[in-house]
């Protein structure tokens, strides 16, 4: 009783952040509307904008958010501690190796990786090689290799540069991660009331592989929707983030300020952030600006922003430590920069 007390308790203070915000919402929709006007503020041309940015954000990663949650599910249910125990390599370079041939065999994009990931390291997958798959995943898979040189078919340089620069980056942040993070990461794993609860639901509930077979599926179905309904607030949250940056902030002023040298592969790293486009489709955008920036800043663009972009950060937020997630982020930009760098007098 106890316990249940306190985790109805924990649950209302996290719902109050969420009441707060849909009240300053509210209150900033009622300002707007008695200073601007109703009518003027539906037909702005900045709303509109908006609203379109909104909505293909969402059309693009919610595909990726389903297959994400699926694939999740089925590894809760299908997938024991054991089998992830014996399919990685204790080798760390070759665990890293086999995290990168995953995006090969699960052509998952960043949107859905995450999710998947959380599953994986519960079930023992070391953190190393999880963090290896959220990075390199995204961009060492079949769809994405297609659409980039697809995309830069006279120049197959940028493709290749892409792939190989997205696989060296995850080697070495993975080495980093293996030598110097030892502790646990996920965030859900933080409370002792957490892992109480956890330790009494296996008390009183049977084991997947207790359970009757006809059962699976309802399993799968179950734990999909869980998934998808906590995953999904994180993505509604960036999409708007994203939405409201790309009507604000001008992309011209972006562009003017790279036209030559190291700055314009900061620039189209920064651009590649805010975007937040998925990866199966940023190497049409990529193309569209050769003429203003260099190969090597776009290969910049379609390395940084599958890896770290603001819906991507959000996810993962939810998923592990605040630290952890900064570490990861500025080890990204650190070794995508000196890569780029490096390209740039390569290609």
């Amino acid at each position: 009783m106890r316990n249940t007390a306190i985790q109805k308790g924990s649950s209302i203070g996290s719902n109050k952040h969420f009441f707060v915000i849909i009240a300053l919402v509210i209150v900033l929709l009622l300002y707007l509307a008695s200073t601007v006007g109703i009518g003027s503020l539906v037909t702005s041309p900045k709303l509109q904008v908006f609203k379109m940015m909104f909505i293909s954000i969402i059309i693009e990663a919610l595909p990726f958010i389903l297959i994400g949650v699926l694939v999740s599910a089925i590894l809760q249910v299908f997938v024991t501690d054991d089998m992830i125990q014996k399919f990685i390599p204790k080798n760390p370079i070759l665990g890293i190796i086999t995290a990168s041939v995953l995006g090969i065999i699960f052509p998952i994009c960043e949107c859905g990786m995450v999710p998947a990931i959380r599953k994986l390291v519960k079930k023992g997958m070391p953190l190393y090689v999880a963090t290896t798959f959220i990075l390199v995943g995204p961009i060492l898979n079949p769809i994405v290799f297609l659409s980039t040189i697809t995309a830069f078919r006279n120049q197959p340089n940028v493709a290749y540069s892409r792939m190989g620069l997205a696989f060296v980056i995850a080697l070495i942040v993975g080495l980093i991660v293996y030598k110097f993070v030892k502790s646990n990461q996920l965030r859900d794993e933080l409370s002792p009331l957490n892992k109480q609860s956890h330790h009494h639901e296996h008390e009183h509930h049977p084991t997947s592989s207790e359970k009757p077979k006809n059962n699976k599926f309802i399993e799968v179905m179950g734990h999909t929707v869980s998934e998808f309904f906590d995953m999904g607030k994180y993505l509604l949250f960036g999409s708007i983030l994203v939405a409201l940056i790309q009507v604000f902030v001008s992309q011209s002023s972006l562009v003017a300020l790279g036209k030559t040298g190291p700055l314009s592969n900061l620039v189209m790293m920064g651009l590649g952030f805010i975007l937040s486009l998925c990866s199966t489709s940023d190497a049409f955008v990529a193309q569209s600006l050769q003429t203003i920036f260099s190969k090597s800043s776009l290969v910049g663009f379609m390395v940084f922003g599958p890896m770290v972009n603001l819906k991507g950060i959000l996810m993962m937020l939810a998923v592990f430590k605040t630290k952890f997630v900064i570490m990861l982020c500025s080890l990204v930009f650190i070794f995508v920069f000196v890569g780029t760098l490096v390209l740039q007098l390569m290609i």
